[in-house]
């Protein structure tokens, strides 16, 4: 088992990665988008960058999590049957993505990311105050946390955005409650997710525990500025962090293509 498979040199760059994806993550997700490129270029294999990926995320997570808790802007014993639904649901999508090939879920996620930003964009009094609830109980952690968790494990960018837009749309938190709410539940399924990986012995410990560092560093400078600034940040950061996403999956999937289009015009 390689502990690091990196040099000195490129583990503190993607620490430094790992900083800068967690104060991201922490306030309107996306920051996978970073580190598992990252990873990549590293030289790491497609899965063992997955996995790496998921163990520094946790820390990022849990640590902005957990300032969330201690400031009680998060009750956990609210958030049970929550947390329970998201761990399951993250279970089984890790499962499911050893045997079904994600393809269609790439073609359609830059949509429904984009959607996110535009949503958050045209709406500005979304998210200014608490509203009236729409779920509660079972359907909303059947929401919530199941279907977001599912996804988290199966495939994961923009997990923290969907849980947050859960509880805005069905929960009517505001947008800081919300941002704090969903870390815990993004916690949640990336734990199950990293479980499932551990097992499978692709987790490149000494790159993934350093990276972890980082990511708590980073996560807990932008859960304060979540408590601090909340609606102020959070909203520019949703939409921009939308935008690049989906241009980045899109590039992923359609990068040949984009590219070709760009050289027809251009000639």
């Amino acid at each position: 088992m390689e502990w690091f498979a990196v040099s000195p040199l490129l583990l503190g760059v993607l620490f430094c990665i790992a900083v800068l994806a967690a104060f991201i993550d922490s306030i309107a997700g996306g920051g996978g988008l970073l580190t598992v490129p990252a990873l990549l270029a590293a030289g790491l294999s497609p899965a063992q960058a997955l996995a790496t990926n998921k163990l520094q995320s946790v820390g990022g997570s849990f640590s902005a999590s957990l300032y969330f808790i201690r400031r009680k802007a998060v009750d956990l014993k609210a958030q049970r049957l929550n947390i329970l639904m998201a761990f399951i649901g993250s279970i089984i999508g890790a499962v499911l993505i050893q045997h079904i090939q994600p393809g269609l879920l790439r073609q359609v996620l830059p949509l429904l990311i984009i959607s996110i930003g535009l949503y958050f964009l045209l709406m500005p009094k979304i998210g200014e105050e608490d509203r009236h609830r729409r779920l509660h109980g079972l359907p909303f952690a059947l929401v919530a946390g199941g279907c977001v968790g599912f996804y988290d494990g199966f495939f994961g960018p923009g997990a923290g955005s969907f849980y947050a837009l859960a509880f805005v749309t069905l929960c009517g938190f505001n947008l800081a409650k919300s941002t704090a709410h969903a870390k815990v539940l993004n916690f949640t399924s990336n734990l199950g997710g990293l479980l499932f990986f551990i097992f499978g012995g692709k987790v490149v410990w000494g790159t993934g525990l350093v990276m972890l560092i980082g990511a708590i560093c980073g996560a807990r400078l932008g859960a304060r500025l979540v408590l601090s600034r909340g609606q102020q940040l959070i909203r520019p950061m949703v939409v921009t962090v939308s935008i690049v996403m989906s241009a980045k999956l899109l590039y992923d999937s359609h990068g040949a293509e984009i590219a070709a289009w760009f050289r027809h015009l251009a000639g």
